[in-house]
């Protein structure tokens, strides 16, 4: 049997859960910034004063946006199984291409700086942290260091900025993802799966 206690921490998990994909509903129809917290308690059937109880701020809210939209992408790049890096780093970047290009609004919050004043918490930017930090050890265990590391976040956020803003739905940037890692392969030693 659970106790009161329990079925209150659900009832206000599924509440913050609601209140979630309210917002992001929300932003991906007026923008990360173009609705209010009173719009949001609106939607979710609930006065703003309530809402409060749940997300004391609209940075709140962003952060915890923030810490779940890092969650899928954590999600997105683990999926990847292991083995050779060039296949693995091939299929990595087809899968963060097709993260950031499907979800405009999300890879504003994750990848740009979108949001005036808006910082992630120390607890949600280490999600972020945790996944970057296991791409830089594959990259260290194959022999490249951050400069090359630095290098492909710029060629890979660049091709997803690029679909996203001339683009948008489509696959122009898309199908430059296989060449780009080519090209950034050679540049760093690869050819043809071999160092």
């Amino acid at each position: 049997m659970l106790d009161t206690t329990d079925t209150r921490a659900l009832r206000r998990d599924a509440m913050r859960d609601k209140i979630l994909k309210a917002a992001w509903r929300l932003a991906r129809r007026e923008g990360l910034t173009g609705f209010s917290l009173r719009d949001l308690a609106k939607v979710v059937g609930m006065r703003a004063p309530s809402l409060y109880s749940y997300f004391d701020s609209k940075i709140a809210l962003y952060d915890a946006m923030f810490a779940q939209g890092n969650e899928e992408f954590a999600e997105t790049a683990g999926a990847v199984p292991d083995g050779d890096f060039p296949e693995v780093f091939r299929e990595r970047a087809h899968r963060m291409f097709e993260f950031g290009a499907s979800d405009p609004v999300r890879y504003q919050l994750l990848f740009q700086r979108t949001i005036p004043g808006f910082e992630p918490s120390p607890e949600s930017y280490a999600i972020a942290v945790r996944t970057f930090e296991g791409v830089r050890a594959r990259f260290h265990t194959e022999g490249l260091d951050d400069a090359d590391l630095d290098l492909w976040t710029c060629i890979t956020t660049g091709l997803v900025s690029q679909q996203l803003s001339n683009d948008p739905g489509g696959a122009r940037y898309g199908r430059l993802v296989d060449d780009a890692v080519d090209m950034f392969l050679e540049h760093v030693g690869y050819r043809k799966g071999k160092r």
